[in-house]
């Protein structure tokens, strides 16, 4: 927390006044928009089938994409415009509800993928796991902006930090959706480490999320096939629990410099890669537009990724601080587990490509998330 205060002298930048819309960070905006918009073109790509001369492309999942992007434009649109210093106390009420929809899907979830993980209302589906994240971030900034009165937080306040975060971890891993544990890891270890917690402290929160993943592989409630797959990278080419990774290696191998062409992917159009919308999005990218492709993603993720760290180092305050560090964590996070699990470098854990991989509930916590860290920018050095 010191080091981002230290840096704020580096920034000549200037007081921020009049209406919101030019108070915000455009090149977030931009940024956003173009991975947005790849997204949409690589999910349509995914989706809409091989294409012969008396059918036409299927739309649906673009179509229902494109809804879910307007309504996470909406929303954070209104995150972006509701000062985010006013919203602090009801983070209890934010924090409760999201305890609650975790808790009610043991009773009204619907099950997917061996995963009860999701509400299902009119062919419309919620996944509360997906929003629980930004509800961790904003109640881990709240309390830990709250309990910090020197430089360091002491360690009984680290320890309630860590049930706040441990709550929502646990109902997620009771459905069980162990790859989005692995993202509230990643978010409260950003969160921690620039918080103000002593080094000791975070080498015993770093060590407790290790611990708690070698726990789960090696207990009862994983099942066989969910330690293969989580365990595929390792494995040896051409076994069974590694046929995903090797499906989406082919494809990005089969993409070299620029690609097979957009829509002209072998590996996609014959749906060799299993899920190929959600989990393995980036190896439909790799193969139809290749390396050019792949490293013009990572590129703008990058650079995103700058841009809000930069807000967090303009930040008024410690609480809109820890808010944009929380979002950094779990995009950065987010982005390197997909993209690696891919390549073959992470484990197959199921985490979507934010703003890229199909799924309503990802592009809106991700665009909401957008608008947080915008509202901070936007008050920043009042």
């Amino acid at each position: 927390m010191t080091a981002l205060r230290a840096g704020k002298a580096g920034f000549d930048d200037r007081e921020t006044q009049g209406p919101l819309w030019i108070r915000l960070d455009v090149s977030v905006i931009l940024l956003t928009v173009a991975l947005v918009a790849m997204g949409l073109v690589v999910v349509y790509s995914a989706t809409r089938g091989v294409r012969t001369p008396d059918d036409t492309p299927n739309r649906a999942v673009l179509e229902a994409q494109i809804i879910f992007v307007g309504v996470g434009a909406f929303l954070g649109a209104l995150a972006a415009a509701v000062d985010y210093r006013k919203t602090r106390a009801i983070v209890p009420v934010l924090y409760a509800l999201t305890v609650v929809l975790l808790v009610g899907l043991f009773f009204f979830g619907s099950t997917f993928n061996n995963a009860t993980s999701w509400y299902s209302v009119a062919g419309m589906t919620l996944q509360p796991s997906e929003l629980a994240k930004l509800t961790l971030i904003v109640a881990l900034a709240s309390w830990f902006s709250n309990s910090r009165d020197s430089g360091e937080l002491s360690m009984p306040e680290v320890a309630l930090g860590g049930a706040i975060a441990g709550l929502l971890g646990l109902l997620v891993l009771m459905q069980p959706d162990y790859g989005t544990v692995m993202v509230y890891g990643a978010i409260v270890a950003g969160i921690v480490v620039v918080g103000g917690v002593k080094p000791s402290h975070v080498v015993v929160v770093l060590f407790g999320l290790v611990g708690a993943v070698a726990f789960l592989i090696s207990s009862e409630r994983l099942e066989a096939y969910q330690i293969d797959r989580f365990t595929a990278f390792a494995a040896e080419t051409g076994t069974r629990e590694r046929y995903n990774v090797d499906q989406a290696e082919i494809a990005i191998g089969n993409g070299g410099l620029t690609g097979q062409g957009l829509f002209e992917g072998t590996q996609n159009n014959n749906s060799l890669v299993p899920e190929k919308e959600t989990d393995f999005i980036f190896s439909v990218l790799g193969e139809e537009l290749g390396f050019v492709g792949g490293a013009t993603l990572l590129v703008l993720f990058g650079l995103l990724l700058a841009r809000i760290w930069r807000i967090a180092v303009l930040a008024e305050n410690d609480y809109g601080r820890l808010i944009a560090v929380g979002v950094f964590s779990m995009f950065l996070f987010q982005a390197f587990q997909s993209v690696g699990m891919n390549m073959g470098i992470m484990p197959v854990t199921g985490i979507p490509l934010p703003m890229i991989s199909a799924g309503g509930t990802s592009m809106i916590t991700s665009l909401i998330a957008i608008g947080l860290v915008e509202n901070v920018h936007a008050h920043r050095l009042r």
